[in-house]
């Protein structure tokens, strides 16, 4: 029994192979593009459990492709596969809205973990889920059944990412949350102790949700983490 139908859009030939042997060794059904406009038509016209996408590739780059991807589909998780220490590649795929990335060169069993994580915990919520209301801080309130978020009744547009860390600290206000903490429930995955990504996100939050209000929610506990209270 397939464990998972995973389609992988690489353009180094070599690498892909390598990937797609060591997974359907694993028993996941696999699915090979290299090139953005082949990986975009091959997700489109059939359906996969994860895509795990190269940010560099020919005709459309990966960021693209994910754009794309996100205009109709916010549900299967994307691991975008990126050079190392390719910071601005990474925020902008999270904004785009992937749900995890791994650096090159990595360890296969590193990727089979981030994928057990998102094919266990897909990107989307369940209907039950969906049934949550709001969650509150103060005046600032979220949506979750629309995604909406507002402070003050001022509409706050967030990215993907952000939205992801604004919920899971507002689900967890009034307790100091470490960077481990923040980077394995809002990225999915322990990223080792990259802590680069948190700051960033955090400084982002704080530009949309407290910079133009009188009261600073986002508070920051120093050498542990961040903590979400009025």
């Amino acid at each position: 029994m397939s464990k998972g139908r995973i389609l992988i859009v690489e353009d180094e030939r070599k690498i892909a192979r390598l990937i797609q042997l060591e997974l359907e060794h694993e028993g996941y059904e696999t699915g090979m593009a290299y090139t953005g406009t082949e990986g975009l038509a091959e997700f489109q016209e059939h359906d996969w459990d994860l895509l795990l996408l190269d940010v560099m590739l020919p005709e459309l780059s990966g960021l693209e492709v994910l754009r794309r991807i996100r205009a109709n589909d916010d549900q299967t998780p994307v691991i975008l596969l990126t050079a190392r220490d390719a910071l601005p590649d990474k925020v902008s795929g999270l904004d785009l809205g992937a749900n995890d990335y791994i650096t090159k060169p990595f360890q296969i069993e590193e990727l089979f973990a981030r994928i057990r994580v998102w094919l266990r915990h897909p990107a989307s919520t369940s209907p039950a889920e969906q049934e949550t209301a709001t969650l509150q801080l103060g005046n600032l309130v979220v949506n979750e059944k629309t995604r909406e978020v507002t402070r003050e009744n001022e509409a706050i547009e967030l990215t993907p990412k952000e939205y992801d860390l604004l919920v899971y600290m507002l689900q967890n206000k009034n307790q100091v949350l470490s960077f481990e903490q923040l980077l394995t429930n809002v990225w999915g995955f322990d990223y080792y102790g990259d802590t680069n990504i948190v700051y960033v996100y955090i400084r982002y939050l704080r530009k949309k949700i407290d910079a133009s209000f009188s009261t600073p929610y986002i508070q920051t506990v120093r050498g542990v983490g961040y903590m979400l209270k009025e």
